[in-house]
């Protein structure tokens, strides 16, 4: 898949850091765990081999899956963004209630935190939107009607 994957800087820094926690901590351990059950004897039933080269298997896959993002990140710099963009800060008034948002993309999405994926419903209604536009939000329940109020790049 060769999809550019849009990511902040500070996205980018936490896969990388949980990349290198990967590669030379939890690597490491999981070679010690199978050559200890190795010592055990007989590998045809042995759970803690098993169990260990389950987590190999698992901890590879993670690996090659944050490399795989890291290669296809797209920095981006909402700094002067004068639209909606991925990494904008977004307030909007949808009946008279405010709410804020970042957009981000789908890999740094934690709705909780009011991080919310450009591919979302919210997020694509929102994008490539200025201060004053009215804009419908079609979600699977309802289709709701925002102003945007303002925009901050600097998130």
């Amino acid at each position: 898949m060769s999809d550019k994957i849009p990511i902040t800087a500070e996205g980018l820094e936490r896969l990388k850091g949980e990349l290198e926690h990967l590669t030379t901590v939890r690597r490491p351990e999981i070679v010690k765990a199978i050559a200890a059950a190795r010592e055990e004897g007989d590998l045809r039933e042995n759970a803690g081999y098993d169990a260990a080269r389950h987590d190999q298997a698992m901890n590879e896959r993670r690996i090659t899956d944050i490399e795989d993002r890291i290669r296809r990140a797209v920095i981006i710099d909402p700094t002067k963004a004068t639209s909606v963009q991925v990494g904008t800060t977004v307030t909007i008034d949808i009946d008279g209630e405010e709410e804020t948002y970042t957009i981000v993309g789908a890999i740094e999405a934690k709705p909780a935190q009011g991080k919310i994926s450009n591919e979302s419903p919210i997020g694509k209604a929102l994008l490539g939107r200025k201060v004053g536009d009215v804009v419908d939000i079609r979600t699977p329940a309802s289709v709701l009607n925002a102003r945007v109020v303002s925009l901050d790049g600097s998130s």
